[in-house]
């Protein structure tokens, strides 16, 4: 059975209260899947009794700080881990729109530590590439490019949504996206669970999404201001819904 950790559900705000930016794991077959890593991941992940060392791969939406503030702290932390001799790590798999900022970050998390036998870190790019970036024998994952960055893709796409396809059902972590519409290819196939941002889009235009599309779960995450201001409101809002929606908070759990 796999599922779904919201380590961090806030948008990149000014720090809040029992919020963290941006970082989703999923654990299926005893692995770690990271998407995205905002501030203070890998230390919400330890709480929540989430081993770093079962980390597999790590996928970065795009390279903005509330989705890649955690990121040297957890490169860190896997290391600083196998060097208390609390276990070993095989090859971590970094995804990235751009793996020279990834390099950079690894370089101050991890260069006053030795290289431990059997730690690898691997970093593959995905600037022009919509399509399979990763699969094992617990997941598969799409990417499909969004406009959130103003691009036109004349020097490739910077930042990307996902479908991931774990346990039979078909996931979709919208990243942050220019339009709602963009994810309509990811749901084209089928949508068990769409994890949608809040911090640029109305939930009431969300919430018309999913239920235009038939989706039978909806959770909300990078909460921007909406929701952040008037959390109360949302909640009355969603609930006018007939519909399985749900606003995530910091160290919510669910099965997928």
């Amino acid at each position: 059975m796999a599922s779904i950790y919201f380590l961090g559900t806030c948008s990149g705000t000014e720090p809040m209260e029992g919020m963290h930016h941006t970082s989703t794991v999923i654990e299926a077959g005893g692995s770690l899947y990271w998407f995205d890593a905002g501030e203070n991941c890998s230390h919400t992940a330890y709480l929540s009794g989430l081993d770093p060392l079962a980390t597999r791969a790590i996928f970065l939406s795009h390279m903005h700080i509330d989705h890649t503030g955690g990121l040297a702290n957890l490169f860190f932390c896997i290391q600083k881990m196998i060097a208390r001799g609390h276990g070993t790590c095989g090859v971590v798999e970094t995804v990235s729109p751009d793996p020279a900022i990834v390099a950079a970050i690894k370089g101050v998390a991890c260069n006053n530590l030795q290289d431990h036998s059997g730690l690898r870190f691997k970093t593959h790019d995905v600037q022009t590439q919509d399509g399979v970036i990763y699969e094992d024998e617990n997941l598969r994952v799409t990417a499909l490019h969004n406009t959130h960055l103003h691009e036109d893709g004349s020097r490739g796409w910077h930042a990307y949504s996902f479908l991931l396809e774990v346990d039979g059902k078909r996931v979709v972590l919208s990243g942050d996206v220019g339009a709602i519409g963009e994810l309509t290819p990811l749901i084209a196939g089928g949508c068990d669970l769409l994890v949608m941002e809040t911090g640029h889009h109305k939930v009431a235009d969300v919430c018309e999404f999913a239920v235009a599309h038939g989706l039978p779960r909806l959770r909300f995450t990078h909460h921007g201001r909406e929701i952040i201001n008037d959390r109360a409101s949302a909640q009355a809002l969603i609930a006018s819904y007939d519909a399985d929606i749900r606003l995530a908070y910091d160290g919510m759990v669910e099965e997928i």
